[in-house]
C-alpha cells in the first residue's frame, strides 16, 4: 500500500454550501504544471482511472486484449513495462527518454502509456511537452503521491488535443467527485508550489540518506528497494517498528515518509542509529482572507524564501531567519486590496505556529536568547520560549508606512508571534528612522531566536522537567 511521503498541504474539508467547481478550472491548472495547453490534458480520477480510460479507448478502437494476468491494478501494471496487449492496443512503460520513447512508438501500431506518476521525484525529464504534439502517445501525471492526494485521488492524461477528445468519449458522466476537484485545484494553487517543491526536495534527500545508510537501492517515486537475506527476520522488524512499504519477492519496497518515521527505518534494518533529526515543519493557515503556506527548517540555514506580497514586510521576516538561522518558506495570497492587516496578522500568526511546530517538546533547546543596535536605533529584546505567550512592547513610531506596511502592525506582529509561538517576548525600541527601528526589531528577534533555538543538550531546560 502506498503512503503519501508527508502529510498533505490541504487545510479543512469542503464547504458543501459552495457552488462546485468548475473541471475546466483543474484541467487549467494542471496543464499549467505540467507545461502544455488545457487542451492537451484529460484529467482523471486518479492513476488507475486513467489507465482505465486509455484501455476503454483502445477496445473501442478495436484491440483484442490479451489475458490481463491477475495485472488489475495500475501498481502491477506499472511493473510490467512495455507489457503488450493484442496487436494495435496499448504497450505501458515507465518513464522514457525521447528517444527510447520515439523508438517504441515506431516498434508497434497502438497506443504508448508512459507512465510517469512519479516524474516529480526523478531526474528523468518528462515527455508531457512530446506526448502534447506525438500521435499515439500518451503520458500519464498524478498528484497523488507528490501532491499527498491520496484521499482524493486526482491524475491526468496528457496527449495531442484529437487524441484526449477520443479518450475524453470513453469517460463516465461526472468522472470527478466534487471534493476531488476542490482538494486538486487546492494542492496546485500557486501560492503552494514553493511548498510543493521544497517538500519534494526534502523526499529525495531522504530517499538518498536512506539508501547510503542501509547499502540499498533508490527507486522510482519516494522509496527505497532493500534486498533481504533474512526475509523473516526482516518481516518481524517492520511489524515490530511499524514501517510503511510493500514486499516484493525478497526486496522491501520501503516508503520514504518524515525524517523520524525514516530513522526508525534505518533502525529496523540494521543502519546505524541516525543522528537526531532536523527540527521542521509545514503549516497550511487558510482563511476567508488569506492563504499561507509556512515550512521551516531550525536546523538548516537555506532556503530562505519570502513572498507576502508586500515587499517591506517580506524583507522583515526573511531578517527574521537569516539572523535566526533557520530555513523559512513563506508564502501569502492575501486580500491586500482590502487592507494589508489580515495578511501581516496571519503570516505573523502561521510563522509563529510553524516555530512551536518545530520546536516539538522543546528538549535541550538554549530557551533564552537576548539586542541589536542599527545605526542610530536600538532594539532591546529578550525571550522565553518556554511555551507561555506574553508580550510587553515598548517603542513608538512617526512614520506611518514604510514602503506600504504600516508601522503600527509592528506591536502586532510580534504580539501574533508570541501567541502562536508560544513565547515570552519583551521588546525595546529607540531611535530617530523609523525604517531602522522597524528593522532593528526584526534582526534583533531573529538573534534572539538563534541562542533560543540552539540545542544545548538533551534535557528539557525546566526545573519542572516539562515545558
Amino acid at each position: 500500500m502506498q503512503t503519501a511521503p508527508f502529510a498533505p498541504l490541504i487545510a479543512g474539508g469542503a464547504d458543501l454550501r459552495r457552488a462546485p467547481p468548475s473541471p475546466d478550472a483543474l484541467r487549467q491548472r494542471l496543464a499549467d504544471v505540467y507545461g502544455v495547453d488545457a487542451e492537451c490534458v484529460l484529467p482523471v480520477r486518479g492513476a488507475a482511472h486513467g489507465v482505465e480510460v486509455v484501455l476503454r479507448r483502445a477496445a473501442l478502437d478495436g484491440a483484442e486484449f490479451a489475458d490481463l494476468g491477475g495485472l488489475d491494478d495500475v501498481t502491477a501494471l506499472a511493473r510490467a513495462y512495455r507489457f503488450t496487449m493484442g496487436a494495435g492496443g496499448v504497450r505501458l512503460s515507465g518513464a522514457l527518454g525521447e528517444a527510447d520513447a520515439r523508438n517504441a512508438l515506431e516498434s508497434g501500431d497502438g497506443l504508448l502509456l508512459l507512465d510517469e506518476r512519479y516524474a516529480e521525484f526523478s531526474d528523468t525529464p518528462s515527455l508531457a511537452a512530446l506526448a502534447a504534439r506525438t500521435d499515439r502517445l500518451i503520458v500519464l501525471r498524478s498528484l497523488e503521491i507528490a501532491y499527498g492526494l491520496l484521499g482524493a485521488p486526482c491524475a491526468a492524461l496528457i496527449a495531442t488535443p484529437a487524441l484526449i477528445a477520443r479518450l475524453a468519449e470513453t469517460l463516465e458522466p461526472n468522472p470527478l467527485p466534487t471534493p476531488v476537484l476542490r482538494a486538486a485545484e487546492a494542492a496546485l494553487d500557486p501560492v503552494r508550489a514553493p511548498a510543493h517543491a521544497q517538500q519534494i526536495a526534502l523526499v529525495k534527500a531522504e530517499r538518498a540518506r536512506i539508501a547510503a545508510a542501509l547499502n540499498a537501492r533508490e527507486d522510482a517515486g519516494p522509496f527505497v528497494r532493500i534486498g533481504l537475506e533474512n526475509v523473516e527476520q526482516a518481516k518481524a522488524a517492520v511489524r515490530s517498528f511499524g514501517i510503511a512499504g510493500t514486499w516484493l519477492g525478497n526486496e522491501f519496497q520501503l516508503d520514504v515518509l518524515d525524517p523520524e518515521a525514516n530513522d526508525r527505518a534505518i533502525i529496523a534494518f540494521g543502519g546505524a542509529a541516525p543522528a537526531r533529526a532536523q527540527r521542521t515543519a509545514d503549516i497550511v493557515r487558510e482563511t476567508a482572507e488569506t492563504k499561507i503556506i509556512a515550512q521551516v527548517n531550525l536546523d538548516s540555514t537555506a532556503p530562505v524564501r519570502i513572498d507576502t506580497g508586500i515587499p517591506f514586510y517580506d524583507h522583515m521576516l526573511q531578517q527574521v531567519a537569516v539572523h535566526g538561522g533557520f530555513s523559512l518558506n513563506l508564502a501569502c495570497k492575501g486580500d491586500t486590496e482590502v487592507d494589508l492587516h489580515h495578511t501581516i496578522e496571519d503570516c505573523a500568526l502561521a510563522l509563529g505556529q510553524a516555530l512551536s511546530q518545530a520546536l516539538g517538546q522543546r528538549r535541550g533547546i538554549g530557551r533564552y536568547g537576548f539586542m541589536l543596535p542599527m545605526d542610530e536605533a536600538e532594539a532591546k529584546i529578550s525571550i522565553d520560549l518556554g511555551g507561555r505567550p506574553y508580550l510587553v512592547f515598548s517603542g513608538a513610531f512617526t512614520a506611518p508606512l514604510l514602503g506600504g506596511y504600516p508601522t503600527e502592525m509592528t506591536e502586532h506582529v510580534f504580539r501574533s508571534l508570541s501567541q502562536t509561538m508560544g513565547a515570552a517576548i519583551h521588546l525595546e525600541v529607540k531611535g530617530e528612522n523609523d525604517h531602522h527601528k522597524t528593522e532593528a526589531c526584526f534582526k534583533a528577534f531573529g538573534r534572539a531566536l538563534r541562542q533560543g533555538l540552539r540545542i544545548e543538550g538533551e534535557a528539557i531546560p525546566s526545573s519542572k522537567g516539562v515545558l
